[in-house]
């Protein structure tokens, strides 16, 4: 499972692990983040990722780590105040008695730098994140989008190494979401900094990420750009956390370099073998997953490999598709229609080998 993209590491960790009295939240963590890299630790509540977020900002120290590099500087032990990251918090956490200009200046002050310089480089960063106008306005009559600018230029402000978002987009509602993804994605292209944002949305991870770091449980399940993760999840943790809606479990019938083939106890299905899938035999438990537009139906003259029979339900409406499911023997599968094609009660469907993955189910 790869560790880096290409490029220039700017924070190296290695043989990481952390926990709380008896629970582990880490356990044996190794990452490489190159400079300019929008990265995303994703994963479910529980799965350690926030505190993994802390420990590179510095707010903790975990038991045990091997290599915690910095812009190649040893952070091992570091507190927060001495390393050049900054952190971007769901709450703001803006001082409400101060106007937009000094807030943003705020960490300036605390490093010392003389008021006229302070007052040249928040206006700057007012001006990137589109506020220009609102230097001397009070936080408090600001909507919440523009608070959340606020605290982005706040931390830019401090020319940090790494800008860490800590799940800032998620007092928002859907509409100031959407926008706020787009201006995080152009202000990494702008500053040219490296970003690592946490979330557990998986909308979020896939429409700002280069690469996307799944947690489960302390670890990391997959890592990957984020059509890997959508369009070849590789295990049935990623499978069900990216949602994908198709996933039926099985016994293992055969395998080959490039393609596995399920059974269960009414049918066998095939799909691109995982690499999970490696030492696994006939007999094992395995899962196929599909997504819903990977699902097609077909004429009953059509009959091919993965081809079911089944009996539709009453469509989802979801606005530009409909999802339709289908009960079949081998389960309910869910087929995404476009158009408005008039649906017969029984009908066939498909689900395209070279769009199916196949995986052990024990990893």
């Amino acid at each position: 499972m790869p560790k880096m993209s290409c490029g220039n590491p700017i924070l190296r960790i290695a043989g990481m692990s952390h926990q709380y009295g008896d629970n582990p939240v880490l356990r044996g963590i190794s990452l490489d983040v190159v400079e300019n890299e929008f990265l995303t630790i994703l994963g479910p509540s529980g799965s350690g990722k926030s505190t993994l977020l802390r420990v590179i900002a510095g707010l903790e120290f975990p038991q045990v780590v091997e290599v915690m590099q910095l812009a190649g500087n040893d952070v091992i032990g570091v507190p927060a105040n001495r390393r050049n990251v900054s952190t971007v918090f769901q709450h703001h956490a803006l001082f409400p008695h101060m106007s937009v200009g000094e807030n943003v200046e705020y960490g300036l002050r605390l490093r010392g730098i003389r008021p006229e310089q302070r007052r040249v480089r928040a206006s700057m960063m007012l001006d990137l994140v589109r506020l220009t106008d609102k230097y001397n306005v009070s936080v408090q009559h600001l909507s919440g989008g523009e608070r959340q600018r606020v605290a982005i230029a706040r931390s830019l402000a401090i020319e940090p190494e790494i800008l860490l978002l800590d799940e800032p987009l998620g007092s928002l509602d859907e509409k100031l979401r959407g926008e706020m993804q787009l201006e995080l994605i152009q202000l990494r292209k702008n500053t040219g900094k490296t970003f690592i944002l946490v979330t557990h949305s998986q909308e979020e991870a896939i429409t700002m990420s280069d690469r996307i770091v799944l947690m489960r449980s302390g670890r990391f399940d997959q890592i990957g750009s984020p059509s890997d993760l959508f369009d070849h999840p590789q295990t049935l943790f990623a499978a069900r956390f990216m949602g994908v809606e198709n996933i039926i479990e099985g016994k293992l019938k055969s395998i080959d370099s490039e393609y596995a083939t399920i059974e269960t106890a009414s049918a066998q299905l095939t799909g691109r073998a995982l690499p999970n899938l490696t030492g696994s035999r006939p007999g094992d438990r395995a899962f196929l997953a599909a997504r819903a537009e990977n699902v097609r139906m077909v004429k009953f003259s059509q009959l091919a490999q993965n081809t079911l029979r089944g009996t539709t339900a009453a469509p989802v409406y979801k606005g530009r598709y409909r999802d339709i499911p289908v009960q079949t023997e081998a389960g309910v599968l869910t087929v995404r229609q476009w158009d408005e094609t008039h649906l017969t009660h029984e009908v066939t469907v498909t689900l395209m080998p070279d769009k199916c993955v196949v995986g052990s189910v024990a990893s």
